[in-house]
């Protein structure tokens, strides 16, 4: 047999499935022809198919250096170095592919991808339309060209590419896909998920679909099915790097933040040269407070190959926000728009750190942002409409202020489900649990600990301002929001029914007790050495009153504010966390007063030494007796620095980063009172008569 016949008959055999006969012929071939580029690029592709894609490349590259290797050998190549990560070595073989044979679909197709993996996306667009103009009946050319166009922004152009694959080929697993991805960024989750369930009844071993389908998941705030999604992946891809970071970043936003990070270190292991991967990392990092750490992982994902170079560089810059390095904020915040000048995500989140002016480019830049419409991501749209907000309040545009407000509250409020009514009778349910002789029999069972001091109240009342005070006290740490306390509880079961069930002394008592530990081992290492933390959790008020069950000795503070500026201040904030209630002014309106209604019950319910209440307005108006009023009730030793809390330089993660960066100021007392015009739901909701 001649090694032609050889290679025909083990390329036969390769093709009808008989792997071990193809092998035997090809090794046959290289031992009598050392570097025969067919037969290795032949257990190059045996190697790809079985899963060993460095023993592939390995097979390839060494097919390619023969002067003999055909065009597509390289083509082949690029795409396995694409597959490992490796994109200038994949993007130098696609290009030699093309040079060789400029009529090489494949080879051209493959550097398009490659190029727009590497973020070079408009010569992607141009190594992609050529590859329509050749192909233009390939589904697959036009799917290619759509994921193009969608990084370009031109979300119209992509969708049309899709539709047109699905035209051709109306089961291709990958176009519904990429479709659904593409809507998800719309806000149309419903027809998103629909084409992502699509994609992977076509293709049940399509990571991607399943990715995206948990993306819809995470947009509609339902994380919970975000991570079963991801949890079907197990069965074939338990290691994949982007399954890896997407479920780290379901896990971030329920709070089981150390179980994140654990997982995004793991996708970093497993693709250190995965953008993505160090991008989540980051966020988890940034979540926990590290920021040092964060900073480096941002700029890593910065500067590596991928698509997420703009949202690292603003996680970079508010970083240095949330520290308190204002000048360095707003100097990375330009270095984000030099290099990404259209970017809405660096002018939406610089808009805190400054006062606009008329005339402010920032202005323009936004209004032209939503000029684009759906060309722009909802998430795009929704900031520059908060923004914008913003900015018109500046310079005395209520009218445009509240027109932007109220779109982008309605875009935001679109994107997930919300039951003000379920939500009232949670907290119904949790006041008549809280009985007074149940709690007098359940007092004092849990893990004594006068380390945690918990602020509490409505978002945006003054908690932030609170922390800041007492955070300045050499003898408290402030350890911003944590998730801790909710965490702590769900050991004990469903919550408030669990209380309900804790009858029998002796199991009451290991229960809270293990509870109050759970809680002190997460918090406990934030303190710093300092004999007291601060955990302000706002949203903490809902389980108020099981805090003296759990951790006899703990201090509370309920913060006020009146409830209308409290609502508009709100109203007027796009939250990074969750806050369902506070997109549409009924609603909540709604809340505060079913907010209001919990904190009656505790109020009568807690005894006076845990729990204490200031008003924000006392709090601007008279600093220094309010101060000493609570430092007295936290048995605390007086202190200057809590009067100077704005030189504070700790982080602060929260929306009121940039205020409490501020001396006091009165201006936010009474502010509703001048746009009580744009408030009517609101001011009905609440039962306020407009002035």
């Amino acid at each position: 047999m001649s090694i032609q016949e050889a290679l025909e008959r083990a390329y036969a055999h390769w093709n009808a499935g008989q792997a071990e006969q193809a092998e035997i012929l090809a090794q046959r071939v290289l031992a009598e022809w050392p570097g025969q580029p067919d037969a290795l690029h032949l257990l190059g592709l045996m190697a790809h198919a079985y899963g060993n894609l460095d023993l592939a490349i390995s097979h390839l590259r060494q097919a390619c250096q023969s002067p003999r290797a055909p065009a597509v050998y390289s083509s082949n190549l690029a795409e396995m170095y694409r597959q490992k990560g490796m994109l200038p070595e994949g993007e130098e073989a696609a290009q030699r592919a093309v040079a060789m044979e400029p009529g090489l679909v494949s080879g051209w197709n493959n550097l398009g991808i490659l190029l727009q993996e590497a973020g070079k996306v408009e010569q992607s667009r141009a190594c992609l339309e050529r590859v329509v103009a050749l192909s233009p009946d390939w589904a697959e050319a036009h799917n290619n060209l759509g994921n193009t166009w969608r990084l370009l922004g031109r979300m119209d152009h992509a969708q049309t590419c899709y539709a047109k694959a699905l035209a051709l080929n109306p089961s291709y697993a990958e176009a519904h896909s990429n479709l659904a991805f593409l809507l998800s960024t719309q806000g149309s989750y419903d027809e998103a998920a629909r084409h992502a369930r699509q994609a992977i009844d076509l293709n049940p071993r399509l990571v991607d679909a399943y990715l995206n389908l948990a993306d819809v998941e995470i947009s509609r705030q339902r994380h919970d099915a975000a991570l079963r999604v991801l949890g079907m992946l197990d069965a074939f891809a338990p290691e994949h790097p982007a399954a890896l970071a997407a479920r780290a970043k379901a896990l971030k936003q329920i709070a089981h933040t150390e179980e994140a990070l654990a997982i995004a270190r793991r996708a970093v292991a497993l693709a250190p040269r995965s953008a993505d991967a160090h991008h989540t990392l980051a966020m988890t990092l940034q979540d926990l407070g590290l920021t040092d750490e964060a900073r480096d992982a941002y700029e890593q994902a910065a500067t590596l190959p991928g698509t997420v170079a703009e949202t690292a560089l603003v996680g970079c810059a508010s970083l240095l926000m949330e520290a308190g390095r204002r000048d360095e904020a707003l100097a990375a915040f330009e270095q984000v728009l030099a290099r990404f000048p259209d970017s809405a995500q660096a002018r939406a989140a610089r808009s805190d750190l400054r006062t606009f002016v008329a005339g402010d480019p920032d202005i323009a830049a936004l209004e032209a942002c939503l000029a684009e419409g759906e060309r722009r991501s909802l998430v795009d749209r929704v900031a520059a409409h908060f923004a914008l907000g913003k900015a018109y309040l500046d310079i005395k545009d209520p009218d445009r202020a509240f027109r932007h407000l109220a779109d982008g509250n309605r875009q935001k409020r679109a994107s997930f489900d919300y039951d003000s009514a379920e939500t009232g009778r949670w907290m119904e349910r949790s006041a008549a649990v809280f009985t007074p002789e149940r709690y007098a029999r359940l007092a004092g069972l849990g893990a004594p600990s006068t380390l945690p001091i918990f602020v509490i109240g409505m978002p945006r009342s003054g908690t932030t301002l609170i922390e800041q005070i007492l955070s300045s006290h050499p003898q408290v740490t402030g350890a911003g929001e944590l998730s801790a306390l909710r965490l702590a509880i769900d050991e004990l079961g469903s919550f408030p029914d669990r209380i309900a069930t804790l009858d029998n002394e002796a199991d009451a008592a290991a229960r809270l007790r293990a509870c109050g530990e759970a809680y002190l081992a997460r918090v406990a290492p934030l303190a710093g050495g300092r004999p007291h933390v601060v955990d302000k959790m706002p949203g903490n008020f809902l389980y108020a009153g099981a805090i003296p069950l759990i951790l006899p000795g703990a201090r509370i503070i309920h913060v006020r504010r009146d409830p209308v500026d409290t609502c508009l201040s709100c109203y007027t904030k796009l939250f990074s966390g969750q806050q369902p209630f506070a997109y549409d002014q009924t609603e909540l309106g709604v809340f505060y007063r079913q907010y209001e209604r919990l904190m009656a019950h505790w109020r009568e319910l807690l005894p006076s030494n845990a729990f204490i209440e200031v008003d924000y307005e006392a709090v601007i108006d008279d600093l220094e007796s309010e101060a000493r009023r609570l430092t007295g009730f936290l048995g605390l030793p007086w202190d200057d620095a809590c009067l100077s809390f704005h030189q504070n330089r700790r982080v602060v993660r929260t929306a009121s980063v940039n205020q409490v960066r501020q001396p006091i100021y009165r201006t936010s007392k009474d502010r509703w009172r001048a746009y009580a015009r744009y408030l009517g739901p609101l001011l009905e909701a609440l039962g306020v008569e407009a002035p």
